[in-house]
């Protein structure tokens, strides 16, 4: 995984400065970005929510903590606040604070969504706007960038392929989207949603790299494919895809594990 990070921060890592995209990318920055104390999120909708809902954020099970193999959270209180980011990425809009973990897993996929106590229409009143989950599998060699509020820093590369299983110590992914090496992202960079650059929407979850060449372990994800060969790349980030989160997401701020096309786990 790309490895959670605490709130206080070595001066050294102030290096990582924000990433200037080229020109044929403008269009994607800070715009619904969010930082947590540990990791990276957006705020984002369906195609189909309505500005009265209450607004989600995306990031990773793992962020909210290291969960067990099979182990799903649904709709739990909690309380937990996020940094809102401007769209440059150099200051923060406020405050946002979540009220519910409407899911969480690292089963089959990594990621969580939590239910903030602002609605959208709230959220664009602070002067920025939800990110759009595509409903479309991502295709292969799409430019994408991979925002981190973490870090305030974007990072640019492309969709390499999808991997029919990832491996990384007791947990295994789906259809993961691997990264070209430009990506090289680093802790903190977990959670970050990646953004298709052709259409602005959000096509995926940051949440790992190999680091040190290491075999299905943490930290260093190993790819099998369907007659379970195993390949390891050193270097290369990953991905989990989000398009299979949109029919599960009936609006109202809900989630619904048995609707049809839903492709979350269910506990």
């Amino acid at each position: 995984m790309a490895k959670r990070l605490p709130g206080a921060v070595l001066a050294a890592v102030l290096v990582l400065t924000v990433f200037a995209a080229p020109a044929r990318a403008a269009a994607v920055d800070f715009t619904g970005i969010v930082a947590l104390n540990n990791c990276s999120g957006s705020v984002v909708r369906t195609p189909t929510a309505q500005s009265s809902d209450r607004a989600l954020v995306l990031t990773n099970g793992h962020c909210v903590k290291l969960m067990a193999d099979r182990e799903v959270i649904v709709d739990q209180a909690v309380s937990r606040s996020f940094s809102l980011l401007d769209r440059n990425g150099s200051g923060s809009l406020g405050t946002l604070r979540a009220e519910r973990l409407l899911y969480a897993t690292m089963t089959g996929t990594d990621a969580a969504l939590y239910r903030l106590t602002a609605t959208y229409a709230q959220v664009e009143g602070m002067g920025t706007r939800a990110l759009e989950l595509s409903p479309q599998h991502p295709a292969v060699g799409i430019d994408i960038r991979v925002v981190s509020g973490y870090w305030k820093r974007i990072y640019s590369c492309r969709a390499d392929g999808y991997v029919y299983r990832l491996r990384e110590g007791n947990w295994t992914w789906q259809d993961s989207m691997r990264y070209t090496a430009s990506c090289n992202v680093v802790g903190g960079t977990s959670g970050s949603p990646v953004v298709d650059v052709a259409s602005g929407k959000v096509v995926g979850v940051n949440n790992t790299g190999n680091e040190s060449g290491g075999r299905c372990t943490t930290n260093n994800p190993c790819e099998v494919d369907q007659s379970g060969t195993v390949t390891v790349r050193r270097g290369i980030g990953y991905a989990q895809q989000t398009y299979q989160m949109v029919p599960c997401l009936p609006g109202g701020g809900r989630i619904d594990l048995t609707a049809p096309g839903c492709g979350l786990a269910r506990p």
